[in-house]
């Protein structure tokens, strides 16, 4: 489980790509010296299983057929910027919202409006997503807890505070970028308890 609280932006230092899945490495300020080989960690949103430590500060994980498939890492390139969160461990602060690391799908930047120091981004989503986004409530755009601030249709708009655009890479956003999206895991367990219901 995480939160949605970044805690580093890394790089992805190394991408190999095969058939049905593909090797990815990254370079993180993170302390990994309590780290382990079978640990998750969230990178962009997607909950991965660290494989291995090549290298000082570097972790490797392998993307599944099925990640590849929902997430923005299918066009992942060396270098580009990825937010990053250990799990939680017992203690830790809950800052954000109960984030899974199970990335629904891609949603896309409709428009990217200056709001005093802040900055208000429109996404276009799935409509399969569209009926789990409400006003007031969370989701996690590329890992990052996020309050819904308006939601119309197919899209929604989410305000980013300074601190958000200078610690995570949803300030390099523009127009037309592709983004990793978990809708708010609560909806789910309601539609599903609800579906039942009706045919009781």
């Amino acid at each position: 489980m995480f939160t949605g609280i970044i805690q580093d932006v890394g790089r992805v230092v190394d991408i190999v790509r095969e058939d049905e899945q593909a090797h990815m490495r990254v370079q993180s300020a993170l302390d990994m010296r309590l780290w382990r080989e079978g640990d998750s960690v969230a990178v962009d949103g997607c909950c991965l299983t660290v494989t291995q430590f090549p290298s000082p500060g570097c972790f490797a994980a392998t993307l599944s057929a099925e990640t590849l498939r929902l997430t923005c890492f299918a066009d992942a390139q060396v270098g580009q910027a990825v937010n990053l969160e250990p799990a939680l461990r017992m203690g830790d602060a809950l800052g954000g919202h109960w984030v899974t690391g199970h990335v629904d799908d891609r949603a896309r930047v409709l428009a990217r409006t200056p709001c005093g120091e802040h900055v208000c981004l429109r996404f276009a989503v799935p409509q399969t997503l569209a009926p789990y986004l409400v006003r007031k409530g969370s989701v996690a755009i590329n890992g990052v807890s996020l309050t819904v601030n308006e939601v119309a249709g197919e899209s929604f708009v989410v305000n980013l505070i300074p601190h958000t655009l200078r610690h995570t890479n949803l300030g390099l956003l523009d127009v037309g970028d592709w983004v990793n999206i978990e809708t708010d895991i609560l909806g789910r367990y309601v539609e599903r308890m609800m579906q039942f219901r009706e045919q009781s």
